[in-house]
């Protein structure tokens, strides 16, 4: 048995395999809510195989979208639209799971297929962004956000709160956080990003504090039993890494302290210099240094598309989980595309009964 097809456990889930698939933002929301696309395109993922499918960044507020097509759970009537979807994971014999978020300054933005810039300052579907520090991202997205207030801390930080009770209340059995890639959190944690002089901004441990904050007011509501779980961006590969990255493990030690189950590493995206060395498995060391030194299982994404890559991230300690993203997309029955590399036999086995009976009879 090869340990990408081993079942994994984390609190009272077991997961089928060691295939999740990732949240992926389809842009296709109207006004938040999720339609008839989302359920199919999940639903499809889920019954390619793998054994957690995880619904895309959805937003806590609604000046957390990163764009006006995204996900949101800022009330009870979208969190209650997820419901057919969550059924429809599970039926498909997947653990439904839903990353929740903020985009802090990088919200308001057009969708990636028409400009993924900001929206023009006369555009009614945009917004006032906020984030810790007036600091624009640069680039494609030029607008400074508004530095938030104390009382605009406290509320984002209920924002995590009430959409982790919604994401419970609709049946996920597992939640991840969205602390990575330079939306809200991440930016909170970002030297780049900021510059606050208070109790949220400068040191080690004022950059720290939101995230931890919102981890403690998510571990209040969300169940004891079921998986907590965060994306951090624990680099930037921007020259500075062997000093962000020991204190990303020290975070990520605190995290588990405040009730983390499992960490999905990521990198940060603050950075205006960076350099992601782009290629096979190249979070894979990173993760499994976090996974040893904070003792916390982990997982990550990007670069682990080929089976034997994935197969030897988990076979050499790495990762607990391999997340396949583009790969899904392009194949949704990815895990039997890589029991058949990896010369399992009788691969059909990993598909639901259904599926697994025909093509075992086409042997």
């Amino acid at each position: 048995m090869s340990a990408l097809f081993q079942p994994f456990t984390l609190k009272d889930i077991t997961l089928r395999n060691r295939i999740a698939v990732p949240p992926m933002c389809q842009y296709s929301a109207i006004d938040g809510r999720v339609n008839d696309w989302h359920q199919v395109h999940l639903a499809g993922l889920a019954r390619g195989g793998a054994g957690l499918v995880v619904v895309e960044a959805t937003a806590v507020a609604p000046e957390g979208r990163i764009t006006p097509g995204c996900t949101g759970i800022w009330n009870d009537n979208l969190g209650q639209a997820f419901v057919p979807i969550v059924k429809a994971i599970k039926a498909a014999g997947a653990v439904p799971g839903i990353q929740i978020a903020h985009a802090g300054r990088k919200a308001s933005a057009n969708r990636p297929w028409e400009g993924d810039d900001h929206m023009a300052e006369d555009d009614p579907r945009g917004w006032q962004t906020i984030a810790p520090s007036a600091v624009a991202a640069g680039a494609n997205l030029p607008k400074p956000p508004k530095a938030m207030t104390l009382e605009d801390i406290a509320r984002v930080r209920q924002d995590f709160a009430d959409a982790a009770r919604r994401a419970r209340d609709a049946g996920f059995e597992w939640l991840e956080l969205h602390f990575a890639h330079g939306y809200l959190a991440q930016s909170f944690f970002s030297v780049y990003a900021n510059q606050r002089t208070d109790a949220y901004g400068g040191s080690f441990e004022n950059r720290s504090r939101f995230l931890l904050e919102t981890l403690a007011a998510v571990r209040e509501v969300w169940p004891e039993h079921l998986p907590l779980t965060l994306r951090f961006g624990v680099v930037e590969f921007d020259g500075r890494d062997e000093q962000t990255l020991p204190e990303s493990i020290e975070l990520t030690r605190r995290f588990k302290a405040g009730g983390l189950d499992l960490l999905s590493v990521s990198i940060a995206i603050t950075a205006p210099n960076a350099k992601i060395p782009w290629g096979p498995g190249f979070l894979g060391p990173i993760a499994g240094q976090i996974r040893r030194e904070a003792a916390i299982p982990v997982a990550a994404a990007w670069g682990f598309g080929e089976p034997a890559v994935a197969e030897k991230a988990l076979q050499n300690g790495q990762l607990d989980l391999v997340l396949i993203g583009k790969g899904h997309l392009a194949n949704p029955h990815w895990p039997y595309l890589a029991a058949r590399e990896l010369k399992i036999d009788n691969p059909a086995w990993v598909l639901p009964a259904p599926y697994a009976h025909w093509l075992s009879a086409l042997r």
